[in-house]
């Protein structure tokens, strides 16, 4: 079976085992511990390096009731491999281990829809799924997932993968969760208004919005493909809310106001 090693540990993350652990704990502390674990059918959760948007990913997975089994979808930055691809067999390494891909739930997809393709490239330099696992490694040890990379900026494409999901998931304890940071590059006042523009469309469960709103005011959210379709398919599931868990910047955290990438989490039921 074919395992993919890591491509970012050492630079987006701790490469070590002990100090990507205190790494995870440190981004989990910088949250106060929720009340209660909430059930969930979707989520966004960013994908910078943990030391910029580890505290706000970690403000979802400290706040969710997590199963064992995921569908991962994140954007593609580097423009290589399939619009939609996926791994079917095989698993991921991180200094935590292996977590392994869920083939029967993979291939159910793959039966769904002929849009998702097998394609390994799309993911081997990808950080944006790669970045989630540690989290839940740390959180969970054991777990499945299948990891989705997309591409094409077309929204029809977001509604039969989102369909094929949700029809492969029905009734099933399977998590859904959607990589994407919010604004990039802009000062900090622009970002903040760009990505609220973003977020309300995402606790409004609107894909449509969401998918106007990016191109209508240039927000340059990198994850609104996979957000989109994780929308779609939450809403199919039966989702009828969501909400913010945690908003903020990378200039939160290196004082760089002028220059900067915004982050949020969420959780959708």
């Amino acid at each position: 079976m074919p395992t993919r090693l890591p491509a970012v540990a050492g630079t987006f993350y701790e490469a070590s085992p002990d100090r990507l652990r205190a790494q995870v704990n440190a981004c989990i502390a910088a949250n106060a511990a929720p009340p209660a674990k909430e059930r969930f059918i979707g989520a966004v959760v960013p994908h910078a390096g943990l030391m910029y948007s580890g505290h706000v990913a970690a403000a979802f997975y400290i706040a969710a009731e997590l199963p064992r089994r995921f569908v991962i979808l994140c954007p593609n930055h580097t423009g290589f491999g399939h619009f939609a691809a996926i791994n079917s067999e095989g698993a991921w390494r991180t200094p935590l281990g292996d977590a392994t891909i869920d083939a029967p739930l993979a291939a159910a997809l793959m039966e769904r829809t002929k849009l998702l393709s097998e394609d390994w490239r799309a993911h081997a330099r990808e950080h944006s799924l790669e970045v989630q696992l540690p989290f839940l490694q740390h959180l969970l040890g054991q777990f499945t997932f299948v990891p989705i990379c997309l591409g094409a900026p077309r929204y029809d494409y977001c509604e039969e993968i989102g369909q094929a999901i949700a029809d492969v998931i029905g009734s099933d304890d399977i998590g859904i969760l959607a990589s994407s940071d919010l604004n990039h590059y802009e000062d900090q006042k622009s970002t903040l208004r760009k990505d609220q523009l973003a977020i309300d469309q995402i606790v409004a469960l609107d894909p449509q919005e969401l998918w106007r709103t990016v191109d209508e005011y240039d927000v340059s959210m990198c994850g609104f493909i996979p957000t989109t379709a994780m929308l779609i398919a939450a809403k199919k599931l039966g989702a009828t809310s969501a909400r913010l868990l945690k908003h903020a910047t990378s200039g939160d955290v290196n004082g760089d106001y002028g220059h900067v990438v915004g982050y949020c989490s969420a959780l959708v039921k």
